[in-house]
């Protein structure tokens, strides 16, 4: 059984998502980010590569992780903060310890891609 259907499948990725969203946009260290995106759109893209990752039935049809992110200046403080919500969102909606770390396994190599400003914290 893949992740996707171990954690119940689209209600779930959708709830994931939404949820991951307003804890992300809610911290200032990211808000910012965000202010000039369609939220709509982005969560659309968001539920597609989530579920294409865990081995839902998705095809991930949107740009690569540097594309979407070149030109954001992403230091890796922004990253951890990120992860950091996606463990408190799974958590928060039952997510077995064993699952979010096989999901944070998926995601991780990805920081190469996301990283691109030179090493600074964030408030």
């Amino acid at each position: 059984m893949s992740i996707y259907d171990a954690i119940g499948g689209a209600p779930a990725v959708q709830a994931a998502v939404d949820d991951f969203y307003t804890r992300v946009t809610a911290d200032p260290r990211l808000s910012g980010f965000f202010s000039d995106v369609d939220m709509r759109r982005l969560k659309s893209h968001q539920r597609a590569f989530i579920a294409a990752a865990i081995g839902g039935p998705q095809i991930y049809e949107g740009r690569d992780m540097a594309a979407a992110h070149a030109g954001l200046d992403i230091a890796d403080a922004h990253f951890d903060a990120v992860v950091g919500h996606l463990v408190d969102t799974l958590t928060a909606l039952g997510v077995p310890e064993d699952t979010i770390a096989t999901i944070g396994s998926t995601l991780a190599p990805l920081r190469a891609d996301i990283v691109t400003a030179s090493a600074h914290s964030i408030n």
